[in-house]
């Protein structure tokens, strides 16, 4: 497919040996997901097939498969295991991991291609890329009184590019307390869209929802009024810039073309933020780990972490972005069955029920524990399997 000059907004490499097959059959599922998403493979989101060298941006999201064989390239795989990129190892059968996939790789989960094929391969690098439905959130922050129309009208727009949107008015259902709430919807986004209109800072409200965006680590990309002039507090986030006669002066509506722009401009700050607040629960994990004497060993499926304790034993933990749920545990205990696994979160800002409720979920399911990322070398230091 054709290159472009400037970074994808996702990056996919496919490496090791695979066929022309399942090289195929892998493009024509991935192209046809991101698709959903208005992005093209091969544009939007880079499709690196057998490079010499994968080199992903530090800024975007990015994942890679490595199809095994027998003397299979290994390009830069060591390189990318120490960056902590995802490598999703795939063997022809789990009786054929000790052949096929090199030695450095073998710590990680090994997918079979006999169990599920392409679909879960697919699937499996889409995950660690973050390009499943699921995992795109986004928090629209404006004052109603400027810009309750453009709001409503990206909330549609992103919608149909398959974003999970949180709006105040469409987000949190009647009976529940709305300011923890709303805390705890912006904890679970991926990105704060700031709709700043002249106003925008008088609010106690919107001025508290952008200074912890930026104290939980969410990218802000700011939508720019004609009328409004920058404060220094939005110096770091990311700018769209509407033109006068892009916003209606008495609907307050958007003209398409700026709605069109402030998506694609989303989509680039959302695979930055993703790749960066990954990245930056890796780096503290590896930090907390190897202060103790443990090391990482790589990132593999479900951007699951592999990590050696000092004592050599192994432990698999997953690092969650966003608001963890009885489903992560769940998951992360069925996609490492028999091994000791963590699930490391980001307990800043959830809500007091919430927390609660993972602790109550803790005393009695040990099949995974939680650990907060705060605490992820005082809890390992002592692990108990």
């Amino acid at each position: 497919m054709t290159k472009v000059d400037m970074p994808s907004l996702y990056q996919l490499a496919v490496l090791g040996a695979p066929s022309a097959a399942q090289i195929s059959e892998l493009e024509n599922i991935v192209s046809q997901a991101v698709s959903m998403f208005n992005l093209r493979l091969g544009h939007e989101v880079g499709w690196d097939v057998c490079p010499e060298s994968f080199e992903p941006h530090q800024q975007r999201s990015a994942a890679a498969v490595f199809f095994g064989g027998e003397n299979a390239p290994l390009a830069n795989v060591a390189k990318l295991l120490e960056r902590g990129i995802p490598l999703l190892p795939v063997a022809s059968d789990v009786s054929r991991v000790n052949v096929e996939i090199p030695a450095m790789m073998q710590p990680l989960n090994c997918l079979a291609y006999a169990a599920g094929g392409a679909q879960r391969v697919a699937t499996a690098l889409l995950e660690c890329a973050g390009l499943l439905p699921r995992q795109r959130r986004v928090f629209v922050s404006y004052r109603r009184g400027e810009a309750r129309e453009a709001a409503l009208q990206l909330f549609d727009a992103l919608s149909v590019r398959l974003f999970d949107v949180f709006l105040d008015t469409h987000g949190i259902p009647p009976a529940e307390d709305f300011q923890t709430m709303l805390w705890h919807r912006l904890c679970d986004s991926d990105v704060l869209v700031m709709l700043d209109t002249p106003g925008y800072f008088e609010s106690r409200w919107t001025s508290a929802e952008f200074g912890r965006a930026l104290a939980k680590g969410i990218s802000v990309l700011r939508v720019g009024w004609p009328d409004a002039t920058p404060s220094a507090r939005t110096a770091t986030a990311s700018r769209a810039e509407l033109l006068p006669e892009e916003v209606d002066p008495h609907t307050g509506r958007l003209a398409d073309g700026a709605v069109e722009r402030i998506c694609l401009q989303l989509e680039e700050v959302r695979s930055q933020s993703h790749a960066v607040r990954s990245v930056n629960l890796v780096s503290n994990l590896r930090n907390a780990i190897e202060t103790i004497g443990g090391q990482i060993i790589g990132v593999g499926s479900n951007r699951a972490v592999h990590i050696r304790l000092p004592d050599g034993r192994a432990v698999v933990v997953y690092p969650t972005v966003g608001v963890p749920t009885s489903t992560t545990l769940h998951e992360a205990s069925t996609n490492s069955p028999d091994q000791s696994v963590a699930v490391v979160y980001d307990h800043v800002g959830l809500h007091p029920r919430w927390l609660g409720h993972l602790d109550w979920l803790g005393r009695y399911i040990h099949s995974a524990r939680w650990v907060k990322s705060s605490e992820a070398g005082w809890q390992f230091a002592d692990w108990e399997a």
